[in-house]
């Protein structure tokens, strides 16, 4: 009788608990729909009639100067000098010359990039063309995102849906599908650790869940590099053995098996087959085509289009010199490393302290050192960084800086290109929103470097991956715990 009596509480709370969800959700997705079409329109008046012989719209690279957001995309000015006007099929054929000219089809993204690209192209006779096209393949990744986030973490999602950095960069490059196999990584592994409502366990394996991370953020790295390093990281988590892992590494060890070495090994094991899978038809079929597109990036240079600390920074001290790119090709790279293993120290002294290693936030960590220190941040990463505060406590006013550094940087970095290779002199007020939206970041990302690894997630993203496998906790009809257990509000695991 009495189980009769309870059985109607509980389903009005699983049909509340999917009411809501569905309701933040929906609310959710049309504000992507609103931003994405915003910045569609923006971008758009880049193109349109008349063209010239090669497809390039007349309005082409300014649109209208007066605009309020520039009108600059990287999808048209990508329309030439890469075969993609030809609808050459990336890399096989093609090169690079002695002068760091790429051609026959070859672009200077990695290989799922390039194919995109020629996907996107496909029928198009224009710049405008292969542009809308384009952002028609790169709309459904945007609207991804923007689920996951929500089940995520709810409403907080609007602050990656109805902010101005996916009105700036939805269509400005190739981000949105990068972006969305880091957040489905992240995804993966909280629905894994969710509990199931019958059987109150694990609803995947802590190894097979991140397998499947693994090979997502796999994907993303021949999309765009950076999750790659996100594999580091979930390799210690799983090592760790996951949430409250240091009590699971205790008992273990007292049978004489502590660390997971062989899931960590999966992990890592899947990410690298995962990449060579992809990789080595290209390969074989076109090696020095494939081989350019990495030479490409090698041989870039920290200039003014690249906007780093290094251009905006230490070339006043070097000026733009031979003596100046050696250093920051040396530095560059030594920096990133160590900021690397500043993120993976302080998450293990977060895990010896807490008992869980934190793995999202030390992705995050070692995303902003990259960002930080690589010679080229271009404006659209502000992209990758964003989901990180969107599913972590980051600080109010840290998130609202960095998004006001960024709207100034976007809003005169793309006026600055026009006005000098016009050759016409710089207005004071464009080089100090440059200049000064590039250091606000630096000071936000170093701030980062060293707080994300202790930064709490939101909820309920903190409670569905803080549940353990054997544990009987109440479950909601998406997997969100309704009694999450003791302490899990406070301890922020991640």
């Amino acid at each position: 009788m009495s189980e009769r009596r309870t059985t109607p509480g509980r389903w009005s709370a699983r049909l509340s608990g999917r009411g809501e969800t569905a309701v933040i959700v929906l609310v959710t997705v049309l504000a992507t729909a609103v931003t994405m079409f915003w910045s569609f329109r923006a971008k758009l008046l880049c193109g349109g009639a008349p063209f010239d012989a090669s497809g390039r719209s007349d309005n082409w690279p300014t649109g209208n100067p007066d605009a309020v957001i520039p009108c600059y995309s990287d999808l048209m000015y990508l329309w030439l000098g890469r075969g993609i006007d030809t609808h050459v099929f990336p890399y096989i054929h093609g090169g690079i010359a002695s002068d760091g000219t790429l051609f026959g089809g070859v672009v200077e993204y990695p290989v799922l990039s390039g194919v995109l690209m020629f996907f996107g192209a496909v029928g198009a006779d224009t710049d405008t063309e292969f542009f809308t096209q384009s952002a028609l393949l790169l709309a459904p990744f945007g609207f991804a995102i923007t689920v996951m986030l929500a089940l995520m973490v709810r409403w907080w999602a609007l602050l990656w849906a109805a902010t101005p950095p996916l009105v700036l960069y939805s269509f400005h490059n190739w981000e949105l599908p990068v972006v969305a196999t880091a957040v489905g990584a992240v995804a993966v592994m909280a629905w894994g650790a969710s509990t199931h409502p019958r059987t109150g366990r694990r609803r995947l394996p802590l190894r097979s869940s991140a397998v499947i991370a693994s090979v997502l953020l796999a994907v993303g790295f021949c999309l765009k590099l950076y999750p790659g390093i996100f594999v580091l990281p979930l390799a210690a988590y799983v090592l760790t053995r996951g949430a409250g892992g240091a009590r699971a590494v205790e008992r273990r060890r007292e049978r004489g098996a502590d660390l997971d070495w062989t899931g960590a090994g999966r992990v890592a094991g899947a990410a690298v087959v995962t990449v060579v899978a992809i990789q080595l038809p290209f390969m074989v079929l076109g090696f020095d085509g494939w081989k350019a597109a990495l030479s490409f990036q090698g041989r870039r240079r920290a200039d003014v289009d690249t906007n780093s600390i290094w251009y905006w920074g230490l070339r006043y001290v070097t000026g733009t010199t031979d003596t100046y790119h050696s250093v920051v090709s040396v530095v560059s790279p030594l920096l990133i490393l160590a900021s690397f293993a500043v993120a993976m120290y302080l998450g293990w002294r977060h895990f010896e302290r807490a008992g869980t290693f934190p793995w999202i936030g030390v992705s995050g960590a070692m995303l902003a050192g990259f960002m930080l220190f690589h010679k080229v941040h271009s404006p659209q990463y502000t992209l990758w960084i964003l989901p990180f505060f969107v599913l972590m406590n980051v600080r109010r006013s840290v998130i609202l800086t960095y998004l006001l550094a960024d709207l100034a940087l976007d809003l005169t970095i793309f006026r600055l290109f026009p006005i000098r290779d016009a050759g016409d002199p710089l207005p004071w007020w464009i080089i100090t929103g440059v200049a000064g939206s590039v250091w606000v970041h630096a000071a936000l990302l170093a701030y980062l470097i060293v707080t994300l690894a202790g930064t709490p997630l939101r909820e309920p993203l903190a409670s569905r991956v803080a549940a353990r496998e054997h544990g009987a906790v109440g479950s909601d009809a998406d997997g969100a715990l309704l009694h999450p257990p003791p302490g899990v509000m406070s301890r922020g695991t991640s």
